[in-house]
């Protein structure tokens, strides 16, 4: 693991951007950007919109490692480039900020109050395939849907064994236990959630580097034992979980560590419509306004 690279994940002032619309939600995505289904037909002109879209973000001169950490790619977006580099290689070597990747392949079904993650097939060559990217970690979430301790405790067990095999690869996993904010029982979620991730790092080899990926607690501070105090967490971040980008900030801003890994809340606003002066002026009071929230 490149010690800069670490250093950086864990200490950094900064947040990661999300990018990682996968097949499933990028069409909402792209909707949300103003380009509408009529204007591709197939999978692969999706892409090349969102990519398009993705670029945009990325070369943006709002989007410098000032602010941003990192940036959570999907497998898509790895194996295309920007300016003639592969995206990863593009983000360090020219911006100076850490490439992840989402490697889950979905949710499964309702079971337990959970959807655990569907099983990821070819992840070891998916992993190898990374590295050789110059991918820094990657990101796969699950997700709480009702308080059940059972469930709770099968969603951060199978996060937890996958990432092992992650950090195995010499990546940095963000294991991603979402919280439906629409949940009922909210906070006792969060409770049994939290109890079984410190049960998880206790077990951890002492070499092993994870980061979470949590909603913004129902009580303030909640995660403030797993930003400070274990070794094997090096950054807790936070999903935007369907709230605006105004209400997100607000939350985020009261728990003290957690820093923003917002998707919806960062491109809130940006139209394929602006011009490069709109666009950039947009997306830089988005980074500006989701960065001083990630910094209290």
């Amino acid at each position: 693991m490149d010690q800069k690279k670490l250093q950086r994940a864990a200490a950094a002032k900064a947040f990661i951007a999300a990018l990682d619309q996968s097949g499933g939600s990028t069409p909402k995505a792209l909707a949300a950007y103003g380009v509408e289904k009529s204007e591709y037909s197939t999978d692969q002109e999706m892409f090349d919109k969102v990519h398009e879209m993705r670029t945009r973000i990325i070369k943006s001169p709002a989007f410098t490692s000032e602010h941003i950490l990192g940036a959570i790619l999907f497998e898509n977006t790895m194996e295309r480039t920007i300016d003639g580099e592969l995206t990863a290689d593009y983000l360090w070597n020219k911006k100076a900020i850490l490439p992840f990747l989402k490697v889950d392949k979905g949710l499964a079904d309702l079971s337990n109050g959970v959807q655990l993650m569907k099983p990821i097939s070819g992840l070891d060559e998916l992993l190898q395939r990374a590295v050789k990217r110059n991918i820094f970690g990657t990101k796969m979430r699950s997700v709480i849907k009702e308080t059940n301790p059972s469930g709770i405790k099968e969603i951060v067990r199978q996060q937890f064994e996958i990432g092992k095999q992650i950090a195995a690869a010499g990546l940095v996993p963000i294991i991603e236990p979402e919280v439906d904010i629409h949940s009922q029982n909210r906070a006792e979620s969060e409770k049994f959630l939290k109890d079984e991730i410190l049960n998880q790092t206790a077990q951890l080899h002492s070499d092993t580097k994870i980061m979470l990926k949590l909603s913004i607690p129902v009580v303030d501070n909640f995660y403030s034992d797993l930003i400070t105090g274990q070794p094997n967490i090096i950054r807790v971040v936070a999903l935007s979980g369907g709230f605006s980008r105004k209400d997100a900030n607000e939350k985020l801003a009261r728990n003290h560590g957690l820093i923003a890994s917002f998707s919806r809340a960062l491109a809130e606003g940006l139209s394929v419509r602006q011009s490069d002066e709109e666009f950039n002026a947009c997306l830089a009071a988005s980074i500006k306004s989701i960065y001083n929230a990630s910094i209290t």
